[in-house]
């Protein structure tokens, strides 16, 4: 949760539409910090060229990658919940997974950046705070221990791993934590709330998710010189 109100989401837009920006970043943490990701903010009247922090091609508003929509739509006919939803998360959090890196500087890792104590779970032992605890790959991604300890990582792709780096994983990881919150029943707002606890972000995603269902227009990632990210 960022602890700012002006900010600038993850495709580099700022909240004030038009504005010349410059990007901070902000390495924040909370107790009621219980999911997701980065926290950027806004300094209006400065250039974005002035930022350290690199972003990739940008997408227009209604665009989705056409090489994840069919990941989307089985994952949210599965868990009962719109695959525009999806799309909308993987986009706001890595921009489909276009990122420089797939880890945020707060802990938060993979395409649908979860923390680590989310995807295996809070009663992993030393989970608290905001989540970032050191958890090994083999424990992180087993899903007999993320059974165990109440995680909502999934293996999707059926290869014994529930992996976070592997996008169909990952977006079936995300739609199980969103259902299990209350989007299989309607309640989107909520589940993305409890997903990154922030009104800002909430309002962004509903922004892309009703979007991609008035007018979608799928587009390709090796089209527009994007580089997938171990997706």
């Amino acid at each position: 949760m960022c602890p700012v109100t002006s900010y600038v989401n993850r495709r580099g837009s700022c909240a004030s539409a038009g504005q010349a920006l410059s990007i901070r970043l902000l390495n924040y943490s909370s107790d009621s910090f219980t999911h997701s990701s980065y926290c950027f903010y806004c300094i209006i009247g400065a250039g974005r060229e002035h930022t350290d922090v690199q972003f990739p091609e940008d997408f227009a508003e209604n665009e989705v990658p056409e090489e994840y929509i069919s990941v989307y739509k089985q994952a949210g006919e599965d868990y009962d919940i719109p695959w525009t939803l999806l799309a909308a998360v993987h986009r706001v959090e890595t921009v489909f997974s276009t990122m420089e890196t797939l880890e945020s500087p707060v802990g938060a890792v993979g395409h649908m950046q979860f923390m680590p104590c989310t995807f295996v779970g809070w009663d992993y032992p030393g989970c608290g705070g905001n989540g970032n605890t050191d958890i090994g790959e083999q424990e992180l991604t087993d899903p007999e221990t993320i059974n165990e300890y109440g995680g909502y990582g999934i293996d999707a792709d059926g290869d014994g791993r529930a992996d976070p780096y592997a996008l169909e994983d990952a977006v079936y990881s995300a739609a199980n934590f969103l259902a299990s919150h209350g989007a299989a029943g309607g309640e989107l707002r909520r589940a993305l709330y409890q997903y990154n606890q922030a009104d800002w972000y909430v309002d962004d995603i509903l922004n892309y998710h009703n979007t991609y269902d008035e007018e979608v227009e799928l587009v390709s990632l090796e089209e527009n010189h994007l580089a997938e990210e171990g997706g």
